[in-house]
């Protein structure tokens, strides 16, 4: 990964392949994605979501299970949300900030379904879910060996 730096000069934001290879692999890792939102009555909330994966190189998708639950109803309202991957055995953290939308098209609902782990598959087989994907404005972290990264979507 190296130091990765950009202070928002650069066109876009790309997500580094060893943080996308993380995030990618993190529900097996025994290290699920901690994503925060605001819920529609303005509360803060955490939640442990298996189906993250790195979906293009500035985009996370998300497989949401509930298609009109209230993690989807929240982000309709509020679009702006906080991922967070921590792996405390090897001191590594990454959080990353955006705005979320759900993506109706089919070939991108499909796409983002068939990227998920088949335990995430398992609990919606018949695809009721949404894919919710995230244009990643903001990435911030590193490792404790020095590799740090932090990037922002210009413009």
């Amino acid at each position: 990964m190296g130091s990765e730096v950009t202070d928002g000069a650069a066109p876009g934001l790309v997500i580094p392949q060893e943080v996308a290879k993380r995030v990618n692999s993190a529900l097996a890792d025994g290290k699920p994605i901690v994503v925060g939102y605001v819920t529609a009555d303005g509360r803060p909330t955490l939640s442990l979501r298996g189906s993250t994966r790195v979906h293009s190189d500035d985009q996370i998708a998300i497989w949401v299970r509930h298609a009109q639950g209230g993690f989807i109803q929240s982000v309709a309202g509020n679009p702006q949300v906080s991922l967070l991957y921590r792996d405390s055995q090897e001191r590594t953290t990454f959080v990353f900030s955006g705005r979320a939308h759900v993506a109706h098209d089919a070939p991108t609902r499909m796409a983002v379904y068939e990227a998920i782990p088949q335990v995430e598959k398992d609990h919606d087989p018949d695809r009721d879910g949404a894919a919710l994907i995230i244009d990643v404005d903001r990435l911030q972290g590193g490792t404790v060996g020095g590799a740090q990264v932090s990037l922002e979507r210009s413009g």
